[in-house]
């Protein structure tokens, strides 16, 4: 009996050790890692800042190969190595623009392979070899003027390859008391400002006078 009680003694002692130590454990303060999903919001965070600065970023339609440069547009001509002719310009309403060296060069009516073909040779005469970059920043639309006696007189938008008489439809037809006969188109060059004739009914006949095309910035005079 003794040896019985005695061994009761020592299980009782044990287990009140045993929660002793538990009691303990629990009111230990543990490091909590953090929950997975806090990085996972931050990465998400970051990667979606730059398709949100993609759909804010202002774009342009790509202009073809045989865009011809207008009054107006915005360009940057890059002089490889050479940060001081490198320049950031715009085309003036006299149809040119200025750089250093050079001067003025016209712009207006060419493409920009052809421009950058004319700055180059420019350069030559300054420099050994000048390799010419120009990109359009900033396009613009091309367009014609219809004025006098139409229905609807003004700028027209062009589309690629409109003809004069497509142009005339889009401004709205002739008027009752208009000399379709003796139309002009006005159109400003670099050797100064052509009167093209064009007669309407010839045109509409389908004679080579409708496949004249209208370029940007020429002006169509329909006469009373």
């Amino acid at each position: 009996m003794p040896l019985t009680v005695l061994h009761r003694a020592f299980v009782i002692a044990a287990c009140g050790f045993a929660l002793a130590a538990r009691t303990s454990e629990a009111q230990t303060p543990r490091s909590v890692a953090p929950p997975p999903h806090v990085t996972t919001q931050s990465s998400s965070a970051e990667g979606s800042a730059p398709a949100t600065a993609d759909r804010t970023r202002p774009t342009q339609a790509p202009l073809p190969d045989d865009y011809k440069l207008q009054i107006n547009d915005k360009l940057r001509i890059e002089v490889y190595k050479d940060a001081q002719l490198s320049q950031s310009v715009q085309i003036r309403p006299d149809g040119k623009i200025t750089l250093p060296l050079v001067g003025d060069i016209a712009a207006r009516g060419l493409t920009p392979i052809d421009l950058r073909e004319r700055i180059t040779t420019a350069l030559k005469d300054y420099m050994n070899n000048p390799v010419v970059t120009v990109i359009v920043v900033e396009g613009t639309s091309p367009t014609a003027y219809v004025v006098g006696e139409v229905n609807h007189p003004g700028p027209v938008v062009l589309q690629a390859n409109m003809t004069v008489l497509q142009a005339l439809a889009v401004a709205g037809g002739l008027k009752d008391f208009a000399d379709a006969k003796n139309i002009r188109i006005l159109r400003k060059g670099i050797a100064g400002q052509q009167s093209i004739p064009f007669n309407y009914k010839d045109a509409i006949k389908g004679t080579h006078a409708s496949s004249v095309t209208l370029q940007a910035g020429d002006t169509v005079v329909v006469p009373d």
